[in-house]
């Protein structure tokens, strides 16, 4: 599992094609980001550097580029270059479709920091970044299990190597539901919600035992799956253990914490004869009504003796 302290890289046409941005000059190529937070540099530009971070995306707008604009090129060469020797400057958008000073290319060639540019407005391009980012660097782990969208909800299907995680899931498929990932989910902590997807090289495909191999999209189509869904719910499939007592009023005494989130799970021993399917079915159903305020069991409880 990843820090909460995330650093990634990116390649500039990445960066550029996600954010529909106008690459200037592509600098070293790569860039490494490693804080959902960007800068404006007025206040750096007018000589004010002590709380200057330098690894934030700097967004250079008409304001700055205005009160930039106004000193002898001599000054803008200097004040430009203070902004690069503190560290590795991940890049600089220029909003509005402003031409590039002479003075900021210059600087942006000497440090080889990647240059950008928009026709978006500053406000405009900030919020794109703020989404981009918290996605981009939302804290992240990798699990064993099958990732569903049962009924709306977001079923994590987990549970020991050979419990039939996978051919659970294609009765699901089979049954009219999705599938997000199989075998290998990547999980994202994404302002406290978590979202899970699959690894693109593997994206679509699932291991049956005695079968292989199988792209589930292309025999199932297009609506059998999906590239991210939400995870409200975990189910752990396990083996029937005898000695142990199973809840058979309750299923919310279980929970799992995954990346600092807490969501429900569910128990489910796995028996010859018992169909898994219908079963996750219900818990999806069941789900979505305690979510609506409606719990069954405490119902039945002030049925029989009494609130």
């Amino acid at each position: 599992m990843n820090d909460f302290n995330v650093r990634e890289t990116i390649t500039v046409p990445k960066f550029a094609s996600a954010l529909n941005l106008e690459v200037l000059y592509a600098g070293r190529g790569m860039m490494t980001l490693s804080t959902k937070n960007v800068t404006r540099p007025g206040l750096q530009l007018a000589g004010f550097l002590a709380c200057y971070d330098f690894s934030q995306i700097m967004v250079v707008g008409l304001t700055e580029y205005e009160f930039i604009r106004g000193f002898s090129p001599k000054e803008r060469k200097s004040r430009i270059n203070k902004l690069f020797e503190y560290g590795e400057v991940p890049c600089i958008i220029l909003t509005r479709d402003l031409p590039l000073l002479p003075e900021m290319i210059a600087a942006a060639r000497k440090y080889s920091c990647p240059v950008f540019r928009t026709s978006k407005l500053s406000t405009n391009l900030i919020n794109d970044l703020f989404i981009y980012l918290n996605e981009f660097l939302a804290p992240s782990t990798r699990m064993h299990g099958v990732l569903l969208d049962i009924f709306g909800v977001g079923i994590l299907i987990t549970g020991h190597s050979g419990v039939g995680k996978s051919e659970t899931a294609m009765e699901l498929i089979k049954r009219g539901h999705r599938l997000a990932a199989d075998d290998s989910v990547m999980i994202r902590n994404v302002a406290n919600t978590l979202y899970g997807s699959s690894p693109e090289k593997i994206r679509y495909f699932m291991e049956l035992r005695g079968i292989g191999i199988i792209n589930v999209k292309n025999m199932y189509g297009s609506g059998s799956v999906m590239d991210e869904k939400r995870v409200e719910l975990v189910v752990e499939l396990e083996n029937w253990n005898p000695d142990k007592d199973y809840d058979r009023l309750d299923g919310n005494s279980y929970t799992e914490e995954i990346l600092g989130i807490t969501l429900p799970k569910l128990i489910i021993p796995v028996t010859p004869g018992r169909n898994l399917a219908i079963i996750i079915e219900v818990a999806a159903r069941n789900f979505r009504l305690k979510e609506m305020g409606y719990d069954a069991a405490n119902e039945l409880i002030a049925r029989t003796i009494g609130r």
